[in-house]
């Protein structure tokens, strides 16, 4: 039926979806993604679990990485890891 109206989907075969917003980011993993195309136009359509993820400032890398004696890349990821909390991410890396 969709053939008939001109409209076509395919499913894409995603591992993560990300939607960049001005305060962070919106992280979907394992998505399920479809693209319908009708009319010269594509909609994608996006359904799976979701995980939000708020930007880490930087004073909070450079306190972490300070009091773990680390870089600031393995403290921002320690950071994330730990959802933005400072003193779980500092006791992971001592471990």
């Amino acid at each position: 039926m969709m053939r008939q109206l001109g409209m076509e989907m395919e499913e894409l075969e995603a591992e993560e979806v990300v939607i960049k917003l001005r305060d962070g980011e919106i992280v979907i993993r394992d998505p399920h993604v479809n693209v319908v195309k009708a009319q010269n136009q594509k909609t994608y359509q996006i359904t799976g679990g979701e995980v939000m993820k708020q930007e880490i400032p930087e004073d909070d890398v450079k306190l972490v990485a300070s009091q773990a004696g680390v870089g600031e890349d393995a403290a921002l990821k320690a950071l994330e890891d730990a959802d933005g909390d400072l003193a779980k991410a500092i006791m992971r890396l001592k471990e």
